[in-house]
């Protein structure tokens, strides 16, 4: 049964996020786009570090 409430809780949860991002979500322009494009590997890389770190301490 708890399965089911965490379940029903993700659900509503991207519910309403799909909800807010189409009312008050606007589109990026190009120049947004490539500046996330370049900034993102570099944090996501920076993440799996820490984690690895974070395992082996």
């Amino acid at each position: 049964m708890t399965l089911l409430y965490i379940l029903f809780a993700v659900f509503v949860g991207v519910a309403l996020m799909v909800i807010i991002g189409q009312k008050f979500g606007k589109p990026m322009s190009s120049e947004e786009q490539t500046k996330y494009a370049k900034i993102i590997p570099i944090l996501v890389f920076i993440l799996i570090i820490g984690a690895i770190v974070r395992e082996l301490l």
